[in-house]
């Protein structure tokens, strides 16, 4: 597999996380497990047949697609003839660039995107990551809300926050922040905040150079008890934290 990522341009930067290009090598088949991260993001398919979704979809050549939010991990099956290109966004930061449909209506699923509004596929070939940013570029737009002092609250906590906590230092409702994250994220404020949780404590169990129980790292991060972390990492990667 080879793997390459790049940040995009500095006027995108607080929008969009980095652009990403994949490819397959070898004979064989290789699996890429991917983890949710509460935000979705665009798959451009520039190589042959992809299958991915868990098996679930058939990506077709030269098109695009728009993955919604994931709440469980999904796996994207590569040969040397598979090729993607991708744009990974901010969560809250997707409707910076398409007035979308509620993108609730897409969570855990990848829908084909319309021609008009996805990069030319046939400038992504020679991986013109520039290309990215122009389309990018031209299509930013300010949004009706803006969703980035919340999902930075979040983050800054590391997802240790309640949904009625989260409301009252942002002057809102816990009604309305569903309705926001219903609409402009994909998944409800609570799963938003235990999947940023779950990123904050993944480090800690891979890179556990302290030698910390699980106990210890569980209660670090907000979690109940090792039985309470070792599912939530379960539901997320599909491996229990000692499979790390």
């Amino acid at each position: 597999m080879i793997y390459k990522q790049v940040i995009p341009h500095h006027a995108l930067a607080d929008y969009i996380d980095c652009f990403w290009s994949i490819e397959g090598a070898g004979s064989e088949m290789h699996t890429e497990r991917i983890f949710p991260d509460g935000s979705p993001g665009l798959v451009l398919n520039v190589g042959e047949k992809c299958i991915t979704d868990n098996g679930a979809l058939t990506m077709q050549p030269r098109r695009s697609y728009l993955a919604g939010a994931m709440t469980s991990y999904k796996e994207t099956y590569l040969n040397e003839r598979n090729h993607l290109v991708g744009v990974c966004f901010k969560p809250g930061a997707f409707s910076r660039f398409y007035n979308y449909l509620p993108l609730a209506e897409i969570t855990e699923q990848t829908v084909e995107l319309e021609k008009a509004l996805a990069p030319d596929i046939s400038k992504m070939e020679k991986l013109s990551f520039a290309e990215l940013n122009t389309f990018f570029l031209k299509r930013l737009i300010i949004p009706k809300e803006d969703l980035s002092p919340i999902v930075r609250c979040i983050k800054e906590t590391g997802g240790q926050i309640t949904v009625d906590a989260l409301a009252q230092k942002n002057h809102t409702t816990r009604r309305q922040l569903e309705r926001s994250f219903h609409k402009y994220i994909g998944i409800t404020p609570k799963e938003f905040i235990n999947i940023t949780r779950f990123q904050h404590v993944f480090p800690d169990i891979t890179h556990n150079k302290k030698d910390k129980s699980l106990l210890d790292i569980a209660i670090e991060h907000g979690y109940y008890d090792h039985a309470h972390l070792t599912n939530a990492v379960k539901r997320y990667t599909g491996h229990p934290p000692s499979g790390f």
